[in-house]
């Protein structure tokens, strides 16, 4: 039981570090991009809105696969809920955590309610800092009306 537990930790720290590293590549390259490219304001926030898009995206399907690798390991839990649990099962439970929307028909039993508790924080984090960065990119060009 305790490794169960220890793996489970490890499991969510790695994707909790991942998901951070992923989304701060992802701002900091389209923020020099955007600079660079010198796009109409509609254009430019398309791209900021795609690119951030993508990160979560990115980030919810590493949820994902931590969820699959740690139902892989012994004494750490399972998604219940479910007769069989597909590969969109676990898709649907790393996005709703993710979203912080809550659990559904499907709950988490184990050491995955401790990813899936890390990846609802993390996700409000994370989406929380797209939205300073939209903010931010916003107050820059729209003062200045960079249509």
């Amino acid at each position: 039981m305790l490794s169960g537990i220890v793996a489970a930790l490890l499991v969510t720290v790695a994707a909790v570090v991942a998901s951070v590293l992923v989304h701060y590549e992802v701002a900091i390259r389209i923020s020099r991009k955007l600079e660079y490219w010198q796009l109409a304001l509609r254009g430019r926030f398309l791209v900021l809105f795609m690119a951030l898009f993508g990160a979560h995206l990115a980030e919810i399907g590493l949820f994902s696969v931590a969820l699959i690798g740690l139902q892989a390991l012994p004494d750490t839990g399972q998604i219940s809920g479910s007769e069989a649990v597909s590969l969109w099962d676990y898709v649907y439970m790393s996005a709703i955590s993710y979203t912080t929307l809550g659990f559904g028909d499907l709950t988490p039993e184990g050491g995955m309610r401790l990813l899936l508790s890390a990846e609802g924080l993390i996700g409000f984090m994370l989406i929380t800092w797209s939205a300073s960065i939209t903010f931010l990119q916003m107050q820059q060009h729209w003062a200045v009306g960079d249509e």
